[in-house]
């Protein structure tokens, strides 16, 4: 079995104040998650959402995300997938929270993921390089 992650890293400018809601919009952009396409700030809101849950060491369901946004189930499902395809959220029995309940462990998880590729396309690298007599 494949299993396939895609995550996009942003270099922006930290916010340049302390403020709670920009360094966490700052954080979702770097993270290539919240972009021009989330006018609604959808998106940022569910990862809230997720966050709260986390921090409870409670999952959620899709359902439940969708009332207390008042999003459609179906806008919580879409922006759900992009965060479970990034490795943020994981879904267990029809319900999702998100990887860790702290987003520094989020942070090393995902550096630990970009380390393992890493790794893999150096030793797949070295290998064409053999093969092709690089």
């Amino acid at each position: 079995m494949i299993v396939s992650q895609k995550i996009t890293i942003v270099r922006i400018s930290k916010p340049a104040r302390k403020n709670i809601n920009e360094e966490l919009q700052w954080f979702g952009s770097s993270l290539g998650l919240f972009g021009l396409r989330d006018k609604d700030k959808s998106l940022f809101r569910l990862f809230i959402e997720l966050l709260k849950a986390a921090k409870m060491k409670q999952t959620i369901s899709s359902d439940e995300l969708a009332e207390r946004m008042n999003l459609s189930r179906g806008t919580v499902i879409h922006h759900i997938n992009k965060l479970i395809d990034s490795g943020i959220v994981v879904q267990s029995r029809n319900r999702y929270i998100l990887r860790v309940d702290k987003l520094e462990e989020l942070v090393e998880e995902i550096q630990k993921d970009i380390n393992r590729t890493c790794s893999d396309l150096k030793e797949i690298a070295k290998d064409i390089d053999q093969w092709i007599g690089v």
